[in-house]
Formats: structure tokens, C-alpha cells, sequence
């Protein structure tokens, strides 16, 4: 073959290649098949429910770790609680031994009143608060009517007399106190006429 030619093929080679390159570079942009769609959506479904596995468990081991910071913050109140009244009950359970060899009753009436004073400072300390209610007006949200009683001594709807005592904590009612309501002067009857 003589120079040129062997040029001239080369040169044709060379644009074979090119045409190649450039019918090559197309058929890699054609649009993906059905089933190349679908290993796609396979991955991302596969992808999404390990994400949802984990999530689910992230939120188990949570709402676990919440149930047992919620039972330790319990467990340290009731054990506050229980610090803060006990010595009001070891004072009572002395002053109920004294009492059976106590001389006499004063002593053993003030030694309860002491430690009735000691209870109601351990609550005070704690932000429990006896409702008043005696000589009040009757507050349904505090109060709960156990008997009205006609009273001409007070007025109608105020609290004569306190059953059992309520209590607060805060603003939150703890127990409301049973109290006697009044129900005001009777009403004489008119006299009947004849």
C-alpha cells in the first residue's frame, strides 16, 4: 500500500472511531428500561424500610427510657416525701408510748400538739397547703358540701364547720375539704289563715 493510502485509511479509521464514540455516547442517554425503573424503586423501598426500622427502634428505646425516668423521678419523690415525714411519725410513735405512762393527760395533749405543729411545718416545707373553710364562703372548686344546716348565726352559703380538712399543692387540689354549709336564718312560716 502506498502512503496515501495507508493516510487515507487511517483517516478513515479514525473517523470510524470518532463515529463510533459519537453513536456510542446516544445509546448510553437512552431512557432506562422497566426494569432498571424497578431495581430503582427496589433500592429506594429497601432504603426506606430500613430507615423505618430504625426509627421504630430509636422511638422504642425512647418511650422506654422515658417509662423509666418517669418511674425513677416517682421513686424520688415518694423517697423525698418519706424522708421528710418520718421523723413526724418517730415523734408520734414516742409520744404514744410516753402517753400510756404519762401522770397526767396535759402532757401528753401537748406533747401530740407539738408533733400535730411538727406535721403541719413538714407540709408547709413542701408547699402543701391546708384550704381554709371555716367562715368562708363556699367554693365548690376547694370545698365539698357534706350537710347544709339552717344557721342564724351566718349567712347563707358559708362554711360553719370543717369535717375533714383539704389540702393544695400549689395551685393543684390535693383533696378537697368536707365541710357544713350554711343555709341562713329559717324562714318562719306565715301563720295559716282561718
Amino acid at each position: 500500500m502506498s502512503d496515501s493510502e495507508q493516510n487515507g485509511s487511517s483517516q478513515n479509521t479514525g473517523e470510524t472511531a470518532e463515529a463510533q464514540a459519537e453513536r456510542a455516547a446516544p445509546a448510553e442517554q437512552q431512557p432506562p428500561t422497566p426494569e432498571d425503573k424497578l431495581g430503582e424503586a427496589q433500592a429506594e423501598a429497601a432504603r426506606l424500610r430500613e430507615q423505618l426500622l430504625r426509627t421504630a427502634a430509636d422511638f422504642d428505646n425512647f418511650r422506654k427510657r422515658s417509662r423509666r425516668e418517669v418511674e425513677e423521678a416517682q421513686r424520688r419523690g415518694r423517697e423525698t416525701i418519706l424522708k421528710d415525714l418520718l421523723p413526724v411519725f418517730d415523734n408520734l410513735e414516742r409520744a404514744a408510748s410516753h402517753a400510756e405512762s404519762a401522770p397526767d393527760v396535759k402532757s401528753v395533749a401537748e406533747g401530740v400538739r407539738i408533733v400535730t405543729k411538727q406535721f403541719v411545718d413538714t407540709l408547709d416545707r413542701m408547699g402543701i397547703k391546708r384550704i381554709a373553710a371555716v367562715g368562708k364562703p363556699f367554693d365548690p372548686s376547694v370545698h365539698e358540701a357534706i350537710q347544709q344546716i339552717d344557721s342564724t348565726e351566718h349567712p347563707a352559703g358559708v362554711v360553719i364547720a370543717e369535717v375533714q380538712p383539704g389540702y393544695m399543692l400549689g395551685d393543684y387540689l390535693i383533696r378537697a375539704a368536707m365541710v357544713v354549709v350554711s343555709k341562713g336564718s329559717p324562714v318562719d312560716p306565715a301563720p295559716a289563715a282561718n
